[in-house]
């Protein structure tokens, strides 16, 4: 039972008790005398009704909602542990360093041997003229056939073998046989300086036309103006940049040279050419081997003395650097 009926009950018996017993008998008596019992009766009846009004107040009253406890924790870092064993890192491999690459310039100049055979004495040494500028070791022939031949044979592995052949001399027959053999069993470069394939076309040159993806075209009697047929190659851009031979100065009345095509399914690019637009045909200026070998079939003399020491230089360069990339 509640606190609020258990205190209404209590306060109603109090009331009722009270007024039942000051309720008159039906025998009229005189009133009593009042006693000093009477006042006290009187002040306790007044004191039960006003707790009975407290009690009853308090109990409508909403109980009280109790706060809420807080609680506070406070955390207190724990010292760094002393006396550890000091960390050990993990050994790392160790790096191997990257074997030195050969220097190509210094193998050019130093060791690079040059086989050179030139028979323009009597008219301008300009094969040789373009190899002292770049200040290359070789040997020199000049136009002795038989001394070529001798260093042809030897022992010598020649890494460039360079081929003047302009004022009509002729370098054939077994000469080509010797050269064709070191070109493809020995990886050695070749620059040849030939006006005459329409002689020697179907001769012992030939395996060194067909292993490069040449043909014969034609002949050509007369210097004209040559196009470059592929600028952007090397051998017009390093180290020299080498124009076109747009300017000419006819210096053989005949035979000034040939004109070339490419073969069916060759690896050869023609470089430069009488027409700019023809890629393939009437070609005067073929490389192939990997870049190793380079077939001009215009003669020097023909045109300008510093264009076309500009453009040997570069010849030598890209086919020894060439036949530099084939070395162990």
């Amino acid at each position: 039972m509640s606190l609020h009926k258990s205190t209404s009950l209590a306060v109603s018996v109090l009331i009722f008790s009270i007024l039942a017993c000051s309720l008159p008998d039906s025998t009229p008596v005189a009133p009593p005398a009042a006693t000093a019992a009477d006042g006290t009766k009187i002040v306790l009846e007044v004191q039960a009704t006003a707790l009975a009004a407290q009690i009853t107040q308090m109990a409508q009253s909403p109980a009280a909602t109790p706060a809420p406890i807080q609680v506070t924790v406070e955390i207190t870092s724990l010292p760094a542990p002393t006396n550890l064993p000091a960390q050990v890192e993990a050994p790392t491999a160790t790096e191997i360093p990257a074997a030195p690459t050969a220097d190509f310039d210094a193998w050019m100049k130093d060791d690079a041997r040059i086989l050179v055979y030139e028979d323009t004495q009597n008219i301008g040494l300009w094969i040789r003229d373009a190899l002292d500028g770049m200040n290359v070791k070789y040997t020199h022939v000049g136009d002795a056939l038989g001394t070529f031949m001798e260093n042809l044979n030897s022992g010598i592995q020649w890494d460039l073998i360079i081929v003047g052949a302009e004022s009509k001399t002729s370098v054939q027959g077994e000469f080509w046989d010797v050269i064709s053999e070191r070109v493809s069993r020995k990886n050695t470069a070749l620059i040849a300086e030939v006006w005459y394939l329409d002689l020697l076309g179907e001769g012992r040159i030939k395996p060194l036309l067909t292993g490069c993806g040449v043909r014969f075209q034609r002949d050509w009697p007369l210097a004209e103006s040559i196009y470059w047929l592929q600028p952007d190659q090397p051998v017009f851009n390093a180290p020299n940049t080498s124009m076109p031979l747009i300017h000419y100065n006819i210096y053989w009345s005949a035979q000034a040279g040939d004109l070339i095509k490419l073969a069916p399914g060759s690896n050869a690019t023609l470089l430069a050419g009488i027409f700019q637009k023809q890629k393939s045909d009437y070609g005067v200026l073929a490389t192939c081997y990997d870049g190793r070998v380079i077939l001009q079939t215009f003669s020097n003399h023909d045109y300008r003395r510093d264009e076309i020491m500009l453009l040997w230089q570069n010849y030598v360069y890209n086919t020894l650097k060439n036949r530099f990339a084939t070395l162990p």
